[in-house]
C-alpha cells in the first residue's frame, strides 16, 4: 500500500512509519521537525518537511495514496494550557485541513492518533469508548474536537475515519524537551544521572503506560480492519499503574534505590487512567504484549542515551 504519515518523524510516526516500510510498503511523511527527527527514518521512507496546514502540499503528497495516519501534533498537556491558540491550530485546524486535502485527492481512510486524555476525570475504571468524555487540558479538547471533525466530515465527504486513543505511550526513541518531557524517559534520565525524581501530588495518581511496540501494531491493523468506519478505539496496556508503582519499576530495571521527591502541593493531573482494550480486541484483534518491566528493559537496551549510562 501508500500511505502519507504526518508527523512521520515524531516518536510514534517514526516507528510506524519504519515499520510499514520495513513491511514493502510506499511511506510518505511530512513534519514540521518542531519535535520530530528525519534521521531516525528508514532509507525507503520518503520525507518532507512541512506544515500540516499547508493544503497544496498535502495534496501533492496524497497523489496514489490510499491511506493517511494522522499524527502530527502538539501534544504536551501542560504547554497546551500555556499556547492554547497553538494547539487548537495544529491540532484541530491540522486535522480539517488534512481532511479537505484527502476529500480533494480522492484518499478514502484515515487513521487518527487521539489520546485517552479525552476521558479526563472519570467515576469508573477502565475507561470505555461510550463514556462520556471530560478533557481537562486544551489539549485534551483539541483532540476531542479533531474526532468531532473526524466524524462529521467523514460522514459527509465519505471518508474512512478511525480514531485510536492513545494511552501513554513511551519507548526508545521518545524525545526529551527541556519543558513538560514525558514522565517516563524524564525519570530514567534523572536516576541515571543520579537526580532527583520529582513527582506532583502523592505518586498515587495512575495512568496506562503502553509500549511503543504495541502502539504502532495497533496502527497499522486500523489501516486494513474491516468494520472500524466512525469509530473510536482504546489503545493501551490495560493495566493500571500509579506513578510510585512506576518508580519502583524503574528501580527494578535499573537496579538501584531511588528516592522520589514528592511536591505535594502541585496537581499531579487526573485521578486515574486505564484503558479499557474490549473494543481493540475486537475490531483490531489488538492484545498488548510487552508488560511495563519488559517495556523498561527495552527501553534501556535500545535508546543510546539510556544504554550506556546504564552499564
Amino acid at each position: 500500500m501508500r500511505f502519507l504519515v504526518t508527523g512521520g518523524a515524531g516518536f510514534i510516526g517514526a516507528a510506524l512509519a519504519n515499520r510499514l516500510a520495513a513491511e514493502g510498503h510506499e511511506v510518505r511523511v511530512l513534519d514540521d521537525l518542531s519535535a520530530g527527527d528525519p534521521s531516525r527514518l528508514h532509507a525507503d521512507v520518503s520525507f518532507t518537511r512541512g506544515d500540516v496546514n499547508d493544503i497544496p502540499k498535502l495534496w501533492t503528497l496524497l497523489q496514489g495514496v490510499e491511506c493517511v495516519y494522522h499524527l502530527a501534533a502538539r501534544v504536551s498537556v501542560p504547554e497546551s494550557a500555556l499556547y492554547p491558540r497553538e494547539y487548537n491550530a495544529v491540532n484541530v485546524g491540522g486535522t480539517v485541513a488534512v481532511l479537505e486535502a484527502m476529500r480533494d485527492a480522492g484518499v478514502r481512510r484515515v487513521v487518527f492518533s487521539s489520546s485517552g486524555a479525552v476521558y479526563g476525570e472519570q467515576a469508573q475504571q477502565p475507561l470505555h469508548e461510550s463514556m462520556l468524555p471530560d478533557p481537562r487540558s486544551p489539549y485534551a479538547v483539541s483532540k476531542l474536537a479533531a474526532e468531532g471533525y473526524l466524524r462529521v466530515m467523514g460522514i459527509r465527504w465519505r471518508i474512512e475515519t478511525v480514531s485510536l486513543r492513545i494511552f501513554n505511550a513511551y519507548g526508545p526513541g521518545q524525545q526529551l524537551p527541556a519543558a513538560h518531557p514525558p514522565v517516563i524517559p524524564s525519570f530514567l534520565r534523572h536516576a541515571l544521572r543520579g537526580g532527583s525524581i520529582v513527582v506532583n501530588g502523592d505518586g498515587e495518581q495512575t495512568r496506562d503506560y503502553v509500549y511503543i511496540d504495541d502502539v504502532v501494531a495497533a496502527l497499522v491493523a486500523a489501516a486494513t480492519a474491516d468494520n472500524v468506519d466512525q469509530k473510536v478505539i482504546n489503545i493501551g496496556s490495560g493495566v493500571e499503574t500509579s506513578v510510585n508503582a512506576l518508580i519502583e519499576a524503574i528501580s527494578a530495571a535499573l537496579g538501584k534505590p531511588l528516592t522520589p521527591l514528592y511536591v505535594r502541593n502541585q496537581d499531579g493531573g487526573v485521578s486515574r487512567m486505564c484503558a479499557d482494550l474490549r473494543r481493540a480486541a475486537e475490531l483490531l484483534g489488538f492484545t498488548p504484549k510487552v508488560s511495563l518491566a519488559e517495556g523498561l528493559a527495552l527501553t534501556l537496551e535500545r535508546d543510546p542515551r539510556f544504554a550506556f549510562a546504564a552499564r
